[in-house]
């Protein structure tokens, strides 16, 4: 349960599904290290792990953060994959999103939407069980990349 709230299966199945992509992508984050965390790999369109980490937060930010709970968090999509520096400030950035998240939860239980036309989303009519999925999705696919980023680096200084 999350502190002690009294939420659907649901909706803490979602919460602990999101914690553990973010504890996933931390765990991988810290394989890389800082030598080689802002590296792109060489690769069409690759991101740099800290690029992708920090796009993650920057996700549940939006989708949690401004979708489901109306905070109206600034979001610049195209910088989070350009943004630089260590495996420390990404986990510092994905234990905040971490600790504001069951609130963001508790929002989709008890309240739904808030803000289903916040800036560029598409969620005029998602369900909060929708949105939370979504996250679920996002984060999983983001790992899985940093996971191949993580062994295309390894290999390079091999």
């Amino acid at each position: 349960m999350i502190d002690n709230l009294n939420l659907p299966a649901w909706a803490e199945a979602a919460h602990g599904l999101i914690v553990e992509n973010l504890d996933g992508l931390a765990a991988v984050a810290d394989q890389i290290g800082d030598e080689r965390i802002n590296v792109v790999p060489p690769l069409p369109q690759a991101n740099s792990g800290y690029g992708i980490v920090y796009h993650c937060t920057q996700v549940v930010l939006f989708w949690a953060g401004s979708v489901i709970g109306g905070e109206r968090i600034p979001r610049d999509r195209n910088a989070e994959f350009t943004a630089t520096g260590t495996v420390t400030d990404l986990h510092g950035a994905l234990d905040d999103v971490a600790a504001r998240l069951p609130a963001w939860v508790e929002v989709a239980v008890t309240d739904g939407v808030r803000d289903p036309g916040a800036a560029g989303s598409r969620a005029a009519t998602a369900t909060p069980e929708y949105l939370l999925s979504h996250l679920v999705r996002e984060l999983a696919q983001h790992l899985g990349q940093l996971e191949i980023t993580r062994e295309v680096l390894r290999a390079d200084t091999e």
